[in-house]
């Protein structure tokens, strides 16, 4: 923008300047075509006064509905009247913001409209929300900005054929799983720094594969299947992957993106922000964006306030849950979905638009998760109409949105939902109401997803009133574990979904009396579990072996706040984050609760597993592996006695150098004792005293008149 000047400043620069301006001929003065050097004129004045610029926005909140009906003049205000209906749904359309332009040879429409809203974010909004509706079977909107026809218009007449460029050898993302010692990684953020280690259990300490400081702005995070190491920061997110020196491998801009979130599968990267709203009483903007991980491809924005996001999830942040998208179809990456006011909306990833162009409608749903292995959704449904109508548990099959199994609830006051890994079982958590609505009791529906018509079985605990404090299942197996009670200690259980005889039937294995846990921990592998008592019971850790039934240790590690398995199931971590300002730091500990190392580490933040993709061996190889583990493991348990036999001879090399340098102090020391013997000598009168044997021990007493005015009171007294 040119600098606007007023006459009056240019005569006072010309006094300045000793410029007489009487004596210029401003008529003979002739301006560039179009230039007016920021010299505003009278009339100018007066038009801006009548006709405030309104244009400064550009044409950001102008949007071009494409694929209308070809309509004649007597349909044309019908037309018109559906295309405002849709869009004023959506904001406020300005005062003749519907323009609907005409053929003036046959006097029908072309077939789109602009339309002109009172913001930019309305108009974003209406793209967002009508590009793909579906009028009829001939006529899906293409909805575009405005402002994006400029960049269409750069679009080169004449198709060039994209360049070649020759291939070149890329990062090997896989090469951390071929570690020799089959170790497995982690990373840690302590202050500035963020470090990736080998976990060297033989050597008891890890092993540093790469360091660096200021390496994200926020947190970091693995991917998935352990590929990448996400970073976020102010202008966006990136990956990072390789071997030991973790290139960068993609940058995804989103400015003041807060949280990020990858698909099961790696393939795609959802990122948020948050921004607060230029009027107090609208609520934060919410701006989604996901994209494609390899090529860093936005392949879906959405955008809108923060109401119309909010859905339950893990972490609140301006009043939206996360994830917003819970991911779904197991590790293909198929479908993701959204929780909305009385909605479910479902997307495909082939085009990145909602299943079947609608949402399903559920009244009054408030929650879902998805099967981690299938397609299927479990949905829960409050009581509605003061009771009149029951809660209900639904489990619906996508694609085709097909209700696969339902359990109407009574009486209900909350509900949870507990998926097995494999997929193979969904647990009920039901909160009822007694009967005087003063108290609520806790019992589980239990689904068999696998089996025919999907059984459902109902289990009460011995004591229906116990408050129930953590529930986990086993990974890879078919029981699972209840902490309940009421007291300081309470009791854990253990279920299992099939008995001795392989009948399908939920029965107790066992019930611990009275311990210190609150957290329930399996490893990866099932069979062992760790019981935690985190928070307020000060780190209390029990290492606990379900085929046996059998506690293998227990252990502390005072204050702490994380524990994580790592991915085999071999080993164990327990943090101390900066919740707490002393004992920062972590431990790494057996499967059988042997404590191996600690490391302490000031304003520690983050520990995190290096995730593993799933083995590549069948079922029936693992369990060939599992039937012969004692010759598979000939080759191990020989390598296990040469690392102890190394350790072993490190510590012997250790020992010896400890004694040699201490020799060679005692060395030193005497030499220059002796070198220091004729000065000695010459102290005491050339008497040699290194000897303690020439010594003569005599004793000598000494008189000492301690204060003679004393003793003359003494003997006047005696005389008196």
């Amino acid at each position: 923008m040119a600098l606007e000047i007023s006459m009056e400043g240019i005569e006072a620069r010309a006094r300045d300047l000793g410029v007489d301006l009487t004596a210029v001929d401003l008529d003979a003065v002739a301006l560039p075509a179009g230039e007016d050097f920021g010299i505003i004129s009278d009339d100018e004045e007066i038009l801006r006064d009548d006709d405030p610029m309104e244009l400064e926005m550009g044409f950001a909140n102008i949007v071009v509905v494409d694929n209308l009906p070809v309509v004649p003049p007597e349909k044309f205000d019908k037309l018109e009247n559906v295309v405002r209906k849709i869009y004023s749904q959506i904001g406020v359309i300005k005062e003749g913001g519907l323009w609907m332009p005409v053929n003036p040879d046959t006097k029908k429409t072309y077939g789109y409209c602009f339309i002109e809203y009172n913001t930019p974010q309305e108009a974003e909004l209406a793209r967002e929300k009508t590009n793909g509706y579906k009028l009829d079977k001939s006529h899906i909107f293409a909805v575009n900005m405005f402002d994006d026809f400029d960049k269409y218009m750069k679009v080169p007449d004449e198709w060039m054929p994209a360049e070649i460029k020759p291939y070149t050898a890329g990062e090997n993302l896989q090469k951390w799983l071929t570690d020799e010692k089959a170790r497995d990684q982690f990373v840690i953020r302590a202050g500035t720094v963020t470090e990736v280690y080998w976990n060297d259990a033989r050597q008891k300490m890890p092993e540093l594969v790469f360091q660096k400081q200021y390496w994200t702005d926020s947190y970091i995070q693995w991917s998935p299947l352990g590929t990448y190491l996400a970073t976020v920061h102010r202008q966006g997110s990136q990956v990072w992957g390789g071997d030991d020196k973790f290139e960068r491998l993609m940058r995804f801009a989103h400015p003041q993106v807060k949280l990020i979130d990858f698909s099961p599968g790696e393939k795609f990267l959802v990122t948020y922000s948050s921004h607060e709203p230029n009027n107090p009483r609208d609520t934060h903007r919410v701006v989604l964006n996901i994209f494609d991980v390899r090529t860093g491809k936005v392949m879906r924005d959405f955008k809108g306030s923060a109401d119309e996001f909010t859905a339950s999830g893990n972490i609140s942040v301006s009043g939206v849950s996360w994830p917003i998208f819970r991911w779904g179809g197991g590790k293909d990456d198929k479908y993701f979905a959204r929780l909305g006011k009385n909605i479910i909306s479902v997307y495909e990833t082939e085009t990145f638009s909602l299943l079947d162009k609608k949402s399903l409608k559920i009244e009054n749903v408030v929650d879902f998760c998805w099967s981690p292995t299938d397609p299927i959704i479990a949905l829960f449904v409050p009581e509605l109409g003061g009771g009149n109508q029951p809660a209900r548990v639904s489990l619906v099959q996508i694609p085709g949105k097909e209700e696969l199994r339902q359990k109407n609830l009574f009486s209900v006051s909350d509900c949870k939902l507990y998926w097995q890994n494999s997929g193979e079982y969904l647990a009920v958590q039901v909160d009822r109401y007694t009967k005087t609505k003063k108290s609520t009791y806790t019992g589980f529906e239990l689904f068999r997803i696998k089996e025919r018509d999907i059984p459902i079985e109902v289990l009460e605990l011995d004591n229906k009133n116990d408050k129930i404090i953590a529930f986990a299942w086993e990974p890879k197996g078919h029981r699972f574990a209840v902490i309940h009670g009421d007291g300081p200690k309470p009791d854990i259980s253990f279920y299992t979904m099939r008995t001795a005889n392989n009948i399908n039937r939920v029965s107790k294995l066992t019930t611990l009396k009275s311990k210190q846990a609150n957290a329930l921990f399996w490893s990866p592998g099932g069979r062992f579990i760790v019981f935690a008592g985190l928070k307020g019971f000060n780190g209390q850790l029990e290492f606990y072996n379900v085929d046996e039934l059998e506690t293998m240790a227990t252990g502390e590690h005072f204050m702490a706040t994380d524990i994580m398995w790592d991915p085999t199931g071999r080993y164990l971590a327990s943090a101390v984050t900066s919740v707490h300002e002393m004992e920062n730091g972590f431990q790494i500990w057996s499967f059988s609760g042997k404590q191996l190392y600690k490391v302490s580490k000031d304003h520690f933040y983050q520990f995190l597993w290096r995730p593993r993709p799933p083995s590549l061996l069948t079922a029936e190889k693992e369990d060939d592996i599992s039937k012969n583990l004692r010759r598979y493991s000939k080759k191990y348990e020989q390598e296990d006695q040469d690392a102890f036999n190394q350790l072993s001879e490190q510590e012997r090399k250790r020992r010896k150098q400890l004694q040699e340098e201490w020799e060679g102090w005692v060395s030193k020391w005497k030499q220059l004792h002796e070198e220091e013997r004729a000065y000695r000598m010459e102290l005491r009168d050339g008497e040699a005293s290194d000897e303690e044997e020439e010594y003569e021990a005599k004793e000598v007493e000494v008189e000492e008149i301690v204060d003679v005015n004393e003793e003359v009171v003494a003997f006047e007294l005696d005389q008196e």
